[in-house]
This record gives C-alpha cells, structure tokens and sequence, in this order.
C-alpha cells in the first residue's frame, strides 16, 4: 500500500482492518458485551411484569394484549421490541460516540489529512456496527426467550434477518445525520439520550403503531426503524405487514436504503465543510 495510489483492494483491506480494530477495542470491556446482551431482556421485562400484574395472570395478560396487536405472544413482541430498539441505538452510539473520542483525544483532523478518504473509514466502522448488532440481536433474543420460556425458533427466521440486514443500511444514513449534529455541537451524551425516548416513541418499542393518530402514525411511517421493527415482528410472530404482503414492507425498506445514505452523506459532508472552514473538525 503506498500513501499516493489507493486501488480497490487497498480500500477494502482499509475497511476491514478499522473494523477489526474496532473489534479489538470492544474486546477488552468484556462488560459492554455482557451489557449488550442483557439489556434488551431488562428493557422488556419491565412492561412485561407490568402487564401481568395488571392483567391478574399471564392468560389474562396474553388475551388483552392480543385484541390490541393480534398477537397473544406478548413476551416475544416485546423482546423484539427492546432487541431492535437496541440495535438502532447501538448505531447512534457507534457512530456519534466514535466522532467524538476523535474529537478529544485531537485524531479526526489527522484522518482527515491522511489519503484513505473519510469514506473507507466510515465504511470500517459501519461494518463493526453491523457485525456487532446483528450478533448481540440473535444471543440477546434468544437469551430473553430462555428467561421467559418462549420459543425463539418461530415464524419465518430467513425473512426476519432479511428485514434486519436490509434494515441496517438506512439505519448508517440516519447515523450519518447523527454524526453532522455531533460535529456541529459537539456533545454526544445528551443527544443520544434524547434520540433514545424518539426512537422508542416513534417505532412502537412496546406498543404498535396503529393506536397513534393519523399524524403522528404517518411521522412514525417516515422512520426507517418502524419498518423494520414492525417485518422482524410480523415475520416472526405472523401479524400483518403494514401493506400486507412482506415484499411490499421490504420494498418500502429498500427505497429508505437508497434515500436515507444519500440524504445523511450530504448533510454529513455539507456540516462537515462548514465546521472545517470555520473552527477545524478537530475543536474539542
């Protein structure tokens, strides 16, 4: 590899060595990874306990929940729930937090100076992110399935992590219009908490969304990650895609994949350049 000609090769072996650095990093805090496993299982064990208390018994729990969603498997609605809420902020977190740690310790400037390009760099990271989300989906859910006793191995598995894949690329868009706000304000802890309550909001964590009004039902469709919570579920546990028929939902996701990364790069690079003509990428 010379630092004046980059081929395709090169670039790939790029991509592949940020993602395994990232991979080494997260190696040595062996409590994120246990972390990344329990979580969503914590996350849905509080609406889950609720609703039996509520309900009197689990039976009575799973009848009233079922008239409201279609399904009576309530427990693994709600894991998939918590488990794709997981992913998709595990996303923010892997992107905006990996800007700002470039912010402080003085290293973005010097990747942008280096003659890789931002966009194998950024490629890298995605690719740890996806990796490490879609393993944490599958242990995690399987784990909260095991405490719960519920079957994991139900409904159409392919078509789940079909949604799950195709799900994850308007996912590094949306992460994308994350990392421009990073840039611009330069504070992460604060926005990853409030994008949190949104994203749990917006996507039906615990709840579908057929019970919201029209105009917020119609704010919640624009958001890739409702999409995509809603096929995971609907593949799994038999409910009703948002247009009948699992391709159509897919397809919907496809067109987010292309609109979501173009709309996210341009608002990325568009910041980007502002705050380099202005303060430096670098400013702590």
């Amino acid at each position: 590899m010379t630092l004046t000609r980059f081929t395709l090769s090169t670039h790939l072996q790029l991509i592949w060595h940020v993602a395994l650095m990232r991979f080494r990093i997260m190696s040595r805090y062996p409590g994120f990874r246990v972390f990344d496993i329990i979580m969503p299982t914590f996350i849905a064990a509080m609406p889950i306990l609720l609703g039996q208390g509520i309900g009197g018994s689990a039976a009575q729990a799973a009848a009233n929940f079922e008239r409201n969603t279609g399904t009576a498997n309530y427990i693994a609605y709600l894991l998939i729930g918590s488990n794709v809420f997981m992913m998709v902020s595990g996303t923010l977190w892997n992107v905006g937090y990996w800007l700002r740690r470039e912010q402080e310790t003085g290293t973005l400037e010097a990747l942008y100076l280096a003659p890789t390009g931002r966009g194998s760099i950024l490629t890298g990271i995605w690719l740890y992110g996806m990796a490490r989300m879609l393993f944490n989906f599958v242990v995690a859910f399987t784990f909260g399935s095991i405490v719960f006793q519920v079957n994991p191995l139900q409904g159409d598995i392919l078509l789940a992590l079909v949604f799950l894949l195709v799900g994850f690329i308007p996912l590094s868009g949306i992460s994308l219009l994350y990392g421009a706000i990073i840039l611009r304000i330069k504070a992460a802890n604060a926005l990853i908490q409030l994008a949190q309550w949104i994203i749990s909001f917006l996507m039906g964590l615990f709840f579908p969304i057929t019970i919201f009004p029209a105009w917020l039902r119609m704010v919640a469709l624009l958001f890739p990650p409702t999409w995509m919570n809603n096929g995971v579920r609907a593949s799994l546990l038999g409910l009703g895609f948002f247009f009948e028929r699992w391709y159509f939902d897919l397809a919907v996701l496809g067109v987010f994949c292309v609109i979501t990364p173009w709309l996210g790069y341009r608002l990325f690079t568009r910041t980007e350049q502002a705050v380099r003509s202005s303060a430096g990428v670098g400013e702590f």
